[in-house]
Parts: C-alpha cells; sequence; structure tokens
C-alpha cells in the first residue's frame, strides 16, 4: 500500500500581499485576487486541441492538478466540481472543469479522455511534456513529487501533490483558492455564483 501524502499550502504563502479592497465580496475560499501567480497555462487537452485560458472566457474555470491513480484527493475534488456545475442550473454551462495531471508518464490522452469526462461530460484533462507540466505547476505554485518503492512495479508508484482547486472568473483572472481543508459543494456554488454574476 502506498503511503499517500497531500501538501496543503496556506495562501497567504501562495499569494503574498494580495491586498483585496475592503468592497471585495466575501468569499469562503481564499480569495487570491491581484497575485502575481496562476496567470494561466498552456497545454494540450485529451482531444489533442493546445489550451490556455482565453479559450474559456465568459466562464468559471475550476483548475485542480493531478493524477488519474489518485485514490482520493482527486476524485473527490472532481466529483465536488462536477456537482457544483449541475448546481449552478442555468449557468452550469458557464462552469469549466479543467484537470491537469501532474503524471505525465501514465497519464496519456487516452488514459485522461476516459477518466476526466467520466466526472463531467464538458471537463478536460490537460497534459503536457514533463517540461510543460514543470513549468505549469511553478506558476501556480503547486507542490508534486513521484515517489517509487524499491523493487515495486515501475508503472506503479504515488505522486504527493498539492491538493487544492484555482477558480478563475469569466475574465480569466485567478480569484480563489479551495483548499481540501473545510471546502464545501455549496461554498463553492455560491463563490461561482458570485464570480458568474459579478
Amino acid at each position: 500500500m502506498h503511503r499517500r501524502r497531500f501538501l496543503l499550502l496556506e495562501p497567504a504563502a501562495l499569494f503574498p500581499a494580495c491586498g483585496a479592497p475592503e468592497t471585495a465580496p466575501k468569499f469562503h475560499a481564499a480569495d487570491v485576487t491581484g497575485a502575481d501567480r496562476a496567470r494561466g497555462f498552456e497545454l494540450t487537452d485529451h482531444t489533442g486541441r493546445r489550451r490556455t485560458l482565453a479559450d474559456f472566457k465568459d466562464k468559471g474555470v475550476m483548475v485542480f492538478f493531478g493524477f488519474t491513480n489518485c485514490p482520493d484527493a482527486c476524485p473527490t475534488a472532481l466529483a465536488e466540481m462536477a456537482e457544483a456545475v449541475k448546481r449552478l442550473g442555468p449557468d452550469g454551462a458557464r462552469g469549466q472543469g479543467v484537470f491537469i495531471t501532474v503524471d505525465p508518464e501514465r497519464d496519456t490522452p487516452e488514459v485522461l479522455a476516459k477518466y476526466v469526462p467520466a466526472f463531467h461530460p464538458s471537463f478536460l484533462g490537460l497534459h503536457g511534456t514533463p517540461e510543460e507540466i514543470a513549468r505549469t505547476a511553478k506558476e501556480f505554485k503547486v507542490y508534486y513529487k513521484a515517489h517509487r518503492d524499491p523493487g515495486a512495479d515501475s508503472n506503479q508508484y504515488a505522486v504527493d501533490h498539492t491538493s487544492a482547486t484555482f477558480v478563475f472568473d469569466p475574465q480569466g483572472r485567478a480569484r480563489l483558492y479551495v483548499s481540501q481543508n473545510g471546502r464545501t459543494t455549496g461554498h463553492l456554488v455560491e463563490d461561482l455564483n458570485w464570480l458568474l454574476g459579478a
């Protein structure tokens, strides 16, 4: 049994001096408006199309870094994102889930195509070269590291990673950092409703 370790970083450490104004909305998640991180990505989706944040203009985009062999945090986050889209009702079409793999060795386009849309048909799995993934993770200040046990099957290993969802507003700006601790689907829906109506 692989030991699972997920690194949860405090939003203040990830996004120093965000400087939210006093009139800012009272989000349930950490407000990271104005942060100089998580400014975007350029990766390939599971259909082979190159993707950037500009492709999701006018949508509330939820981005999660993980891997398809993850037994807990990743499927939980994707399920919560899918439920949030469902609860948005008519605005659900404006909610976009994006799953960025931190395990490009095993998470091929074919694997992502089966895994990610199973949670919601509109959700996209993004992949890239190890260098592209590393560059994107650095931009988001996301930690990840594969752990291979000596003597074990080379294809069987765990990946420690930051477990949090980044939420972007319809203008493509990073607005929220949703940590694993204390989050609820209801809170995510309320925050998305505000962003989509703002």
